[in-house]
């Protein structure tokens, strides 16, 4: 197989241009040391706001990879002032920064030596971002799960458009599955792609089966849009408690439930489970370095096929 060689592999040292996303208690040692042993970047986050507990998932993963791994800090979700700092001690060199203003944090995380890309879901977010001298962006579409903007925009579009406006190297996220979609992000101005469903499902994820079990057996239209008035939005897998949210006008958040029981107890009902569209075209649970390893194959035989396909001889 090919390898790839751009602007994100050789600034991260990773061997495959895959991001797992930070999902909040999820994205810990278990699974971010898989994503990183497999070649991609594993990323520990810090939104449940547990950073006692994100220490020592940190050290775990000293213990359970020699790869390079980031650590992502949510700011509407972190309320230690101190983060920053806390960042810098863990001796990570790359940070991704989301759901707030990027010139809150990356001048110190910068002055200090890390990396840093930040999430946008908008051009102007995008804008914002690099001229708060960011090293990157993350650039979510809103077919994605999870946190979202309240005016979605579909990573067909928003993807070429930040594309055509900055120079910095994108990563793609929102949709992103296997080694189809990630030529198609490639085509559109990305350098490297974020999952975050297809990492929930996957086999070294944490949480209970059920909550895999949900997304294996979901169509693609199995997503609610929750919280459209407010911000951030939801993308979240239709269940009972997400049905009865979808057309609320309060802040959804206040009725968010019980995360560690839908996470970890399998209950369902118990919380608001987030899932983006892409689950639609995720059949089974599968491990880890599987899912890497394919999804890089797939990528560099599309470009084959595409090539003998249209290119003239």
């Amino acid at each position: 197989m090919p390898s790839f060689d751009n602007r994100i592999t050789r600034s991260l040292g990773i061997e495959i241009p895959i991001v797992q996303a930070p999902m909040g208690w999820i994205a810990r040692a278990q699974l971010a040391s898989a994503v990183s042993n497999a070649g991609g970047l594993g990323i520990i986050e810090t939104s449940s706001g547990e950073l006692d507990a994100i220490r020592e998932e940190i050290r775990k993963m000293a213990d359970l990879t020699d790869k390079p791994f980031g650590v992502n800090v949510a700011q509407a979700f972190v309320r230690d002032p101190d983060i920053v700092q806390f960042v810098i001690d863990q001796g990570v060199t790359f940070v991704s920064t989301s759901a707030g203003d990027p010139t809150r944090y990356t001048a110190q995380l910068k002055d200090a030596g890390l990396t840093v890309y930040h999430v946008v879901p908008t051009l102007r977010g995008a804008m914002k971002a690099v001229e708060a001298g960011v090293d990157g962006l993350i650039v979510e579409g809103g077919e994605g799960g999870g946190f979202k903007s309240p005016d979605p925009v579909a990573s067909m579009v928003l993807l070429p458009l930040v594309r055509s406006k900055v120079d910095v190297p994108i990563v793609a996220a929102g949709g992103m599955l296997d080694g189809r979609t990630m030529a198609a992000a490639f085509a559109l101005g990305a350098e490297a792609v974020q999952m975050g469903t297809r990492m929930v499902s996957a086999e070294e994820s944490p949480v209970h089966d059920n909550w895999k079990r949900s997304i294996t057996e979901a169509r693609e239209t199995d997503t609610v849009f929750l919280n459209q008035r407010h911000s951030p939005a939801l993308r979240a897998i239709k269940t009972e408690r997400s049905r009865g949210l979808q057309f609320a006008e309060h802040n959804v958040f206040g009725d968010f439930g019980n995360a560690q029981e839908l996470y970890f107890g399998g209950d369902m009902e118990a919380a608001i489970a987030l899932g983006g569209q892409v689950m639609g075209r995720i059949d089974e649970v599968r491990p880890v370095a599987e899912v890497i390893g394919e999804c890089a194959e797939e990528f560099f035989a599309i470009l084959d096929e595409l090539s003998e396909r249209y290119l003239a001889p």
